[in-house]
């Protein structure tokens, strides 16, 4: 079993993952108005391309993965907030230190293996 990592680890764990998610929010925020743009366009005739999506079915795609890029700053911000009152990586359920691979796939989760199952 390997160590748990450092509040110093944790923290540049969390603060790589909110960039990540702020680049890849930004990176669609970008693209959906690209294609919002090209919705309006007089010669977007994508309705009626029988060969791929439409520009209002690539929208819905990409504002939902927006979203969810939103939802994942809000859940990293949760993890922060729980870093800085040193309750991060602690198991909400058990009281348990999460191991830190769990961590590194998941940096905010709340709770351990077992008790998440």
């Amino acid at each position: 079993m390997s160590d748990p990592p450092s509040s110093a680890e944790n923290g540049a764990l969390l603060a790589r993952a909110r960039a990540a998610a702020l680049a890849r929010r930004d990176e669609l925020a970008s693209a959906a108005a690209q294609l919002r743009r090209d919705r309006g366009a007089e010669t977007a005739d994508d309705e009626h391309d029988p060969e791929g999506v439409t520009l209002s079915m690539e929208w819905e795609r990409i504002e939902g993965l927006r979203l969810a890029a939103e939802r994942d700053v809000v859940e990293i911000d949760d993890a922060l907030t729980r870093w800085r009152a040193g309750t991060y990586g602690r198991c909400e359920g058990c009281g348990r230190d999460i191991r830190a691979g769990r961590l590194e796939v998941l940096p905010t989760a709340r709770r351990c293996i077992a008790c998440a199952a």
